[in-house]
């Protein structure tokens, strides 16, 4: 599998490219819009053809590049039916598998940050968006969050996982660029060392976090996969 990691430091967002090395065929995880000239010049480097690209969720603090990519190389978006963006060419559930050519992309639904966030299955690496992030994981406290159930679905869905699977985040604040299911399960100061299900509710309670930075204009763009007239008349 061909693998390449992005990252964006205006939202601490990143992106992933994967690629079947037989067919040359590929997809990308949690585009940025500003960021399209460096997917592309990769996907030239490599010789790919992208296939998909493919959102964790509707992103509250950066603009999908899924459109944009759309219009310029005739890419189809992969978003989950209950995302509230139904400008997806594939809206998917859990349990669903994209295949790419060698590339088998097992779709696990894992809401609580937001209603429609999912997480992709490769292989020996599971790419969680905001759902869970080294160290910690999304917050809940808009977009239809629900600590409960964001604390079912990692439960359910990633730590039920071999120790030893790669977890590819979202987001990064802290210069991390890649965790394990083990690891989280041990260390993560939210989730870590067995911590109860009532507890967790409690700890994302008390954050006290700052409103998006770029919400406004995020939020709606996005849930037109990034359309630009949508996101300049926000």
């Amino acid at each position: 599998m061909i693998f390449q990691q992005f990252f964006d430091p205006d939202s601490s967002t990143f992106t992933y490219l994967l690629g079947c090395e037989v067919t040359r065929q590929a997809v990308l995880i949690d585009t940025v819009e500003h960021d399209i000239d460096r997917y592309l010049a990769a996907l030239a480097q490599q010789d790919l053809h992208l296939v998909y690209t493919l959102e964790t969720h509707v992103h509250a603090d950066h603009v999908t590049a899924a459109d944009a990519l759309r219009r310029r190389v005739g890419s189809k978006s992969v978003v989950h039916r209950d995302a509230g963006a139904m400008c997806g060419d594939l809206l998917v559930t859990d349990g669903i598998h994209v295949q790419v050519g060698s590339l088998d992309i097992e779709v696990r639904y894992t809401p609580g940050h937001t209603n429609g966030c999912v997480s992709y299955l490769v292989g020996d690496r599971i790419f969680t968006g905001d759902a869970l992030l080294i160290g910690g994981c999304g917050r809940t406290d808009f977009q239809q969050g629900n600590a409960g159930q964001l604390y079912d679905s990692i439960h359910k869905q990633i730590f039920s996982l071999p120790d030893e699977t790669l977890i590819y985040p979202g987001h990064d604040y802290n210069g991390n660029i890649v965790s394990t299911v083990g690891q989280e399960k041990r260390e993560n100061k939210r989730l870590g060392g067995e911590k109860s299900r009532q507890e967790f509710v409690e700890i994302m309670a008390n954050l006290k976090l700052a409103y998006p930075k770029h919400i406004d204009v995020a939020l709606p763009a996005n849930q037109a996969c990034g359309n630009i007239a949508v996101k300049q008349s926000a």
